[in-house]
């Protein structure tokens, strides 16, 4: 088979062509080049497109350098910013994924005559019932389904992910058998358009006006605090947010940008047990989603799965077993099988009640 791999100089990628070439395929690896500006983090970096090339060197393919950094800035940086000037806190890795290495690689490979793509993230793409489905990967603390919880049975069906019946460490360890030089680099952490040493308030500060926000505690409304950037604060956070007077921890309830306001509270006061769905962004799987089913959602990369009902004739949400913290707008849900909670049955945007 012709495999287009998508190498963005990380260990995972490079593995994930490195196996491939194992298991006897024509193998070409691609870089995408995303950001035009600095990066000093993520997979955007020169440092970064070098490993990816001597790491094609190594296993002796060919590699490619493709520039996306147009749409780039179209689909993920500028929907990064104008959510947060909106009050909200968009994922810019899962609209990365929709857009363009989903999108616009797919139908490049398509366009170049290769088979399938592959990339290095931690989960599967299995039959079940004869359809095609995404599953978690093998290691539970990398799994990365849900940032690929918008891909269609389409997509799926032309995806490779060699490395997603794998732990982390046994990913590290093949790579440094087959020589690799990344196979002890760093995980990357962060947003991969923001500079590390400078953070999320400068990068936004270039590109929009702030606002200033009181703090005001739910329950009592009792201005506690005020903060200089209410679009840094994030629905649901705590870091940044003062104590009660006796020392129990508050929470970001809601952000109101027109009403320079920003709503905490306990953790009792701030709870939710419905939370509400774009359905323009609703998309599922396998084409199965139903009308007061239950489901577990995932509304964060490395957060815990909780079972609810899906409620699509009414107003698109979900109702929650058991009350949670609050979620912020703009974040994705990813929907997982009830009764194979491995399994990935669609995903929607996240919106204000």
């Amino acid at each position: 088979m012709k495999v287009l791999v998508a190498m963005s100089g990380g260990v995972d990628s490079s593995v994930a062509a490195g196996l491939l070439v194992e298991q006897g395929h024509e193998v070409v690896g691609a870089t995408l080049k995303l950001w035009g500006g600095i990066a000093d983090s993520g997979c955007c970096s020169v440092g970064d497109v070098d490993d990816a090339r001597r790491v094609a060197q190594i296993l002796r393919i060919d590699h490619h350098v493709f520039n996306y950094s147009e749409e780039f800035e179209r689909h993920v940086v500028g929907p990064f910013v104008q959510g947060h000037a909106s009050g909200q806190s968009p994922n810019p890795c899962i609209e990365c994924n929709r857009h363009i290495k989903f999108d616009l690689l797919f139908e490049r490979a398509r366009r170049l005559g290769f088979d399938f793509v592959a990339t290095g993230h931690h989960a599967r793409v299995l039959t079940r019932d004869a359809e095609t489905c995404l599953v978690r990967g093998v290691d539970t603390q990398k799994d990365q389904s849900y940032v690929l919880g918008y891909l269609t049975s389409d997509e799926l069906s032309m995806l490779l992910l060699p490395i997603g019946e794998m732990n982390k460490s046994a990913v590290r360890a093949h790579a440094e058998r087959l020589g690799l030089r990344t196979w002890d680099k760093p995980d990357s952490q962060d947003v991969c358009f923001i500079e590390s040493t400078k953070g999320r308030e400068v990068f936004l500060r270039q590109r929009i006006e702030l606002t200033p926000a009181k703090l005001v505690d739910r329950s009592s409304g009792e201005v506690i605090g005020s903060t200089a950037a209410a679009e840094l604060m994030t629905v649901g956070q705590r870091r940044g947010v003062l104590p009660d007077r006796d020392g129990a921890k508050r929470y970001v309830a809601r952000v109101d940008l027109a009403a320079h306001t920003v709503e905490v509270g306990r953790l009792a006061d701030v709870l939710i047990s419905r939370i509400d769905l774009d359905p323009t962004s609703l998309t599922s799987a396998r084409g199965t989603l139903v009308d007061g089913v239950r489901y577990f959602a995932q509304w964060s990369s490395h957060g815990r799965v909780q079972p609810v009902t899906l409620h699509l004739s009414t107003r698109c949400h979900v109702v929650l077993d058991t009350p949670a913290r609050p979620v912020a707008p703009g974040q994705t849900l990813v929907l997982y099988r009830y009764d194979e909670p491995t399994i990935v049955e669609g995903a929607a945007i996240v919106t204000l009640a």
